[in-house]
This record gives C-alpha cells, structure tokens and sequence, in this order.
C-alpha cells in the first residue's frame, strides 16, 4: 500500500485481519517497481492467492507506472467531480476496471454517473465501469465479479 508518510490506510485495513505491507514514498506521488519489489522480498509470495497493490491516492502519476500487475483498477469518486474521467484520460487508458464510488453522493454532488459511465468507455472501449458505494459495500462484488475473480 503506497502512501506519502502515513499507515492510516494500511492499518485500517489490517484491523481486518488482512496481511498489509505500506510503503512510504516520502515526496515522490506514486509507486513505481523498485519499492514494490522490496516490498514483495517480505511476504511469502507462494501463500498469495490474491494481491493487490495500491498505488498513491492522485490519478495523474501513477498512470505512467507499470507495477507488473494482471489487472489494473482505476477508482474515481463521484465528489471529484463530473469531469475526472476526461480530466485524467491516461489512468482509464490501460485499465481494466473503473470504479466509480461513492455513488450515494453523486446527487448531492450533481454528478451524471451515466456520463462518468460514458466519459471512460469512450477513453478505452474495454473498460468494464463499475458503480459501488464501498463504505456500504454496494458494488463490491460487481467489481470482484469485473476483475473475474
């Protein structure tokens, strides 16, 4: 798990019981392969079934990094706004699933999912969109379902 200087994400998640290791990058905005290769030399890798690698909380560097991942996830919230999908086109163009969460603010927000939906198919045409709300947990297993898990 990437983060500037904190374990506030990682932590949250281990309280789960789930095996988290963070990296901290310092000044740098995104994770690029060295850190994760360190990372990795402290889990043993053939107990893994499933590992996921989040990359810094911003959508604009982490894009140009490969982390030699299977699948690539790209989440964006619907309280950034109606316009992050076009605004940051080079996350949506090599991912595989789009997330679009918070989904029970979009109205507050005066947010147009449908276009959000529209905006990242445009972008890249196999993109599978996936609406959730994960702090209900709605969606969750659309997105599971997404990554054909």
């Amino acid at each position: 798990m990437g983060d500037l200087t904190t374990t506030i994400d990682s932590d949250r998640i281990a309280e789960h019981g789930v095996e988290v290791i963070q990296i901290n990058t310092g000044k740098m905005c995104h994770l690029d392969a060295n850190p994760v290769r360190k990372a990795l030399q402290h889990i043993d890798l053939e107990s893994i079934n499933l590992l996921f690698i989040e990359n810094m909380g911003n959508l604009i560097c982490p894009a140009g990094f490969q982390l030699g991942s299977d699948k690539r996830v790209v989440i964006v919230s619907v309280t950034e706004g109606p316009y992050m999908v076009v605004k940051h086109p080079l996350s949506f163009m090599d991912a595989d699933v789009a997330v679009i969460n918070k989904m029970d603010l979009a109205e507050a927000m005066d947010v147009d999912v449908v276009k959000l939906e529209r905006d990242a198919c445009n972008i890249n045409p196999n993109i599978k969109v996936v609406r959730t709300n994960c702090r209900s947990g709605e969606g969750v297993s659309k997105v599971i379902e997404a990554l054909g898990l």
